[in-house]
C-alpha cells in the first residue's frame, strides 16, 4: 500500500488528528482494532498543538500517589455546584472514567503526565482542589519522530525564545536567573545548546513542551504500535448501513474520491466549529466576529458530517457556546493577525490592573483567562469592547507584558509598533488610549490606596486562591497587589477571543452522537470540541477541554473495539 493511500476496509475511522483523534487512534490501536486516522491539513495538533496541554483530571493516579489527595467524589461535589444537574450522563461518565483513561494510556500507550503540585481550580466553590487535579505532559524529544516531526504543528512564535525554542513556565524563570547561580546558568546554557544543534538540522528547536509535548508524544505512539496516519484528505460524507455508521467518502488532495469502510465504526474529533463563519453565526451570534485562537482547519466538519444523519448539536446547557481567552493583536506578521493569550503569566501580577475605555475596573485581573473576558461580555454584550492593561514600565521590565518577556531591557520597539503604550503621566496615557482621564486617575487613585494596605475590597485580587497562585508569591503583603504610581506609565488593549468550543454534538456516556430523540447513532462517536462540553456553561479549572478530550477518545475507541462489527 502506498503511504498516501487509504485502505477501503479497516476497523475504526478517526477523522481529525488533534489530542481527542490522537488518543481514540492509539486506543484503538491498543485494543487490538486496525485503526485509520486521517486529518484534513497536513500537519497533527490542530488547537492542542499551540495550547498550555493541561488535562483536568479528577482522582488521577499520578496526583493520589504524590500525595494531593484529590478525589473523583470532590470533583463531583464541585461540578455540582457550578453546572448543576449532570442530565445527560456524560459529565458521570467522564468522571468515572478519566481516571481509567490516564492509567491505560501511561501503561499501554507510554503517555505519561506530571501531577501538578499547586494548579488550583478556577473558582472557590465545595470541592474545589488546590494540587494534583491539572496534570501537565512532560517535555518531549521531537527528533524521536525522524521525519514525522515536521508533521506537528508548530507552537505560536510567541511561546518560543530565539525564535523557534519552546519554553515553558519553569524554563523561563529559570532563564531570567540564569547569572543568579551556576545550576540555572548550566541550565540556560543546555536549552541553549541544545537549540544550536537542533537548528543545523530541523526548522525549530526539538525539545519541546506544553501541548506541543503532548501531541507529538501521542503521533509518536501512534506510530510505533502501527496506526495508520494520512494527512490532506477530508471526509465528505458518513457511510451507513442497516442503520449503523460503516466507514466514510474522502476527497482526496488530487480530487479524486476514495471510500473506507470501518467495520467498527467513526470516530468525529474534527476540532469542533470554531473557524466555521456559518457555525459561528448560528452558534455565537452576536458574538461570531470575535478574534479566535481555534485552528484555521477546525471548521465544523464533526458537527456536519453528524447532522447529515440527523446528530443533535446541544446548545441548551452551552450560554455561551465558546471558552474564552484574552487576547492582545501584535504587530502584523505576514500579513496577518497575530494575537497573543493573555493566560497567567502577567495580568494577575502585583502593580496591574484592567480598565474599559471608561476608566474603570470591572474584573479581578488575576482571575482566569475564560473570567475574565466573560467580566469583558458582561460589560459589552457585542464583545466588541476591548479592556486596557494598565502598569508602569518597570512592572513590564520585572514581569512581562503580553508578547514583551520578562527581562526585557528596552520597550522602545514595542512602543515604535504600537503594540504598547508608554507615557510620562497617567493623564497622557489616558488620551492615547482613549481612556476616561479622570475617571482612570480616580481609578488609581483609589486602588493605590488599598493596594499600599494588601488589600483590593473591590474585586478581591490576591485574596482568591487563584488570584494569589498568579501573583508574585514572593512579594508582600499581597502577591498580587502593588501600587501603580511610578511611571512612565503602560498601557495595552486585550479583547476578547474564543479558545475552544462548549457547544458540540449530543454524545452519551459511551461518546455515541445522539440524534434529536436522544437515540445514539449506532457506530458514530464524538470526541474533543466535536463533543458537547460535560461541563455546559461552566469553567471549573485548567485543562477542562483536553482532559474530557483525550477520556472520551477512550471511551470511543473501547467501546467500538467492544461491540464488534
Amino acid at each position: 500500500m502506498r503511504p498516501d493511500s487509504l485502505p477501503d476496509d479497516i476497523d475504526l475511522l478517526v477523522l481529525g488528528a488533534g489530542a481527542a483523534g490522537l488518543t481514540a487512534a492509539l486506543v484503538g490501536t491498543l485494543s487490538g482494532l486496525r485503526v485509520l486516522l486521517c486529518e484534513a491539513s497536513q500537519q497533527v495538533g490542530g488547537t492542542t498543538a499551540t495550547s498550555a496541554g493541561t488535562v483536568w483530571v479528577p482522582g488521577n493516579t499520578p496526583g493520589r500517589e504524590a500525595g494531593y489527595g484529590d478525589t473523583v467524589a470532590a470533583a463531583e461535589r464541585y461540578l455540582q455546584a457550578l453546572a448543576g444537574a449532570d442530565t445527560d450522563g456524560a459529565r458521570s461518565a467522564f468522571l468515572a472514567r478519566a481516571p481509567e483513561a490516564f492509567d491505560f494510556l501511561l501503561a499501554e500507550g507510554g503517555i505519561p503526565f506530571v501531577p501538578a503540585a499547586l494548579h488550583p481550580d478556577y473558582l472557590e466553590a465545595p470541592g474545589a482542589a488546590r494540587s494534583g487535579r491539572a496534570m501537565a505532559p512532560p517535555p518531549f524529544d521531537g527528533r524521536l519522530l525522524g521525519r514525522d516531526f515536521a508533521r506537528v504543528r508548530a507552537p505560536l512564535p510567541s511561546f518560543m525564545v530565539l525564535g523557534s525554542m519552546m519554553v515553558g513556565k519553569d524554563d523561563v524563570q529559570r532563564l531570567l536567573r540564569r547569572y543568579a547561580s551556576l545550576r540555572d546558568f548550566l541550565y540556560a546554557a543546555r536549552l541553549a545548546g541544545r537549540w544550536a544543534v537542533d537548528r543545523l538540522r530541523y526548522p525549530r528547536g526539538t525539545r519541546l513542551v506544553m501541548g506541543n509535548a503532548l501531541v507529538a508524544r501521542l503521533l509518536h505512539a501512534n506510530l510505533a504500535r502501527g496506526t495508520a496516519v494520512r494527512y490532506g484528505v477530508r471526509a465528505s460524507s458518513l457511510l451507513r448501513a442497516q442503520g449503523r455508521v460503516c466507514g466514510a467518502q474522502f476527497v482526496l488532495p488530487d480530487g479524486t474520491q476514495a471510500r473506507v469502510r470501518a467495520h467498527r465504526g467513526v470516530v468525529l474529533a474534527t476540532g469542533g466549529f470554531g473557524q466555521g463563519a456559518a457555525w459561528r453565526r448560528r452558534l455565537l451570534g452576536r458574538l461570531a466576529d470575535i478574534r479566535s485562537l481555534v485552528f484555521e482547519g477546525n471548521q465544523g466538519d464533526g458537527l456536519a458530517l453528524a447532522g447529515e444523519l440527523g446528530g443533535a448539536v446541544e446548545t441548551a446547557h452551552h450560554a455561551p457556546a465558546a471558552f474564552w481567552q484574552p487576547v492582545s493583536v501584535m504587530p502584523q506578521q505576514r500579513g496577518r493577525e497575530a494575537l497573543f493569550p493573555h493566560l497567567a503569566m502577567d495580568r494577575g501580577k502585583p502593580g496591574l490592573i484592567a480598565v474599559l475605555p471608561d476608566g474603570r475596573r470591572f474584573v479581578n485581573e488575576g482571575a482566569s483567562y475564560h473570567h475574565f473576558v466573560e467580566a469583558m461580555i458582561a460589560a459589552d454584550p457585542s464583545g466588541r469592547t476591548p479592556a486596557w492593561l494598565i502598569c508602569t514600565e518597570g512592572f513590564v521590565r520585572r514581569y512581562g507584558l503580553g508578547a514583551i518577556r520578562p527581562g526585557t531591557r528596552s520597550l522602545d520597539r514595542h512602543v515604535r509598533s504600537g503594540y504598547l503604550l508608554r507615557e510620562a503621566s497617567v493623564a497622557a496615557l489616558a488620551r492615547r488610549a482613549g481612556i476616561d482621564a479622570d475617571a482612570l486617575d480616580a481609578t488609581l487613585r483609589s486602588y493605590n490606596a488599598h493596594a499600599r494596605q494588601g488589600e483590593d475590597p473591590a474585586f478581591g485580587k490576591g485574596h482568591t486562591v487563584l488570584s494569589r497562585f498568579n501573583g508574585d508569591a514572593g512579594h508582600t503583603p499581597n502577591p498580587g497587589l502593588a501600587p501603580i504610581e511610578q511611571g512612565p506609565f503602560c498601557a495595552m488593549q486585550v479583547w476578547a477571543a474564543d479558545a475552544a468550543s462548549g457547544a458540540g454534538l449530543r454524545t452519551d456516556a459511551h461518546a455515541r452522537v445522539l440524534d434529536a430523540h436522544g437515540t445514539p447513532i449506532e457506530g458514530l462517536y464524538a470526541c474533543g470540541n466535536d463533543m458537547a462540553s460535560v461541563m455546559g456553561s461552566a469553567y471549573p479549572g485548567p485543562g477542562i477541554t483536553l482532559g474530557p478530550a483525550m477520556t472520551f477518545g477512550y471511551v470511543a475507541a473501547r467501546h467500538a473495539a467492544q461491540a464488534g462489527g
